[in-house]
């Protein structure tokens, strides 16, 4: 036999033996659960669309060495209904703040709010909360009316209203997120663009930037179709809908 031959032969020894002794631990691990044979390392909320998940948890925003919770409010939605902070524990829910006569970016806040209802449509334990900085105009009805043009569906999603000191509170003090009347504005009032994500437990919560820092807010204007801003920053909604879904899990 020439010497080549032995070599073919040896090979095939070494995979016969491998095979006897090997693949039955192989498969006996598998039975066993030891060996995960999932193909993405990524876990889903169940949802309308598919959101992944995974990596890191959420951080919470701290403030003087203490996680900041969401202030106690009380104010009518666009029901009538009196609404608090209460109605949302053991929820995860977005908000905002906006009025309906704005002219400029709360139309798309708005697009983008109810891009976030669809993709968790049916989930009980997801809401979303809505503040008028212009009470004098918003009441119920025409709240109720906004809330209908844009297609609002989910029972947890309240476009509230109510004194207007208390509403400014919330926003500049309670979160840190601008508002303020302005005549020169246009629609004659001043707000943030960004959403807050909070979770079931009340607590703000978000991922953290390159530095270990938390990002605190999520930009609202620009939609995922979009992409980017006229500045080239990329749109930040299909993050949103991620750390929903990863707090829905928590």
């Amino acid at each position: 036999m020439k010497k080549t031959n032995y070599s073919y032969v040896g090979i095939a020894l070494i995979i016969l033996v491998f095979g006897i002794i090997f693949i039955p631990r192989i498969v006996d691990r598998i039975g066993q659960n030891d060996i995960t044979r999932d193909e993405s390392r990524s876990k889903n909320v169940s949802t309308s669309n598919t959101i992944k998940t995974g990596g890191e948890a959420l951080s919470f925003i701290e403030i003087n060495g203490e996680a900041k919770k969401v202030p106690a409010f009380s104010f009518v939605n666009q029901d009538g209904k009196l609404i608090s902070n209460k109605d949302y524990e053991g929820k995860v829910y977005v908000l905002e703040f906006f009025f309906t006569t704005c002219p400029t970016i709360c139309p798309r806040m708005s697009k983008n709010l109810v891009d976030i209802q669809d993709s968790f449509n049916g989930l009980e334990n997801f809401g979303i909360a809505s503040f008028t900085i212009n009470p004098d105009n918003d009441t119920p009805e025409v709240l109720k009316a906004y809330a209908e043009q844009y297609g609002v569906t989910n029972p947890n999603w309240h476009f509230m209203t109510g004194d207007k000191d208390a509403i400014y509170d919330l926003a500049n003090v309670g979160f840190n997120l601008y508002a303020a009347q302005d005549d020169e504005a246009a629609g004659g009032f001043e707000h943030s663009g960004n959403f807050a994500l909070i979770d079931k437990n009340g607590f703000i919560r978000s991922r953290t930037d390159a530095f270990g820092n938390p990002k605190i807010y999520y930009k609202g204007i620009v939609s995922e179709v979009e992409k980017y801003d006229e500045d080239g920053a990329e749109q930040e909604i299909t993050m949103l809908k991620e750390d929903i879904a990863k707090l829905l899990k928590e």
